[in-house]
């Protein structure tokens, strides 16, 4: 796997995951939304962790600085 999330995104995932995870875990949502927002937060620090996003590979996306050779 090729990594093709750079630094900036990572940081922005790590922060919405932290947000989706409080808002479930205090009740400010609940049910079957906080599950999904459980969810969204794991695969969110999983591909901040990862640096690689299967969905940007789909759509050619890459936010990794390119290295001048």
């Amino acid at each position: 796997m090729k990594a093709n999330v750079g630094n900036t995104d990572k940081i922005i995932r790590v922060f919405l995951a932290m947000v989706a995870a409080a808002l479930a875990y205090t009740g400010t949502v609940t049910g079957t939304l906080a599950t999904v927002f459980y969810f969204v937060a794991a695969a969110l620090l999983l591909t901040s962790a990862f640096s690689f996003c299967g969905l940007y590979t789909l759509f050619g996306i890459n936010t990794c600085k390119v290295k001048q050779a």
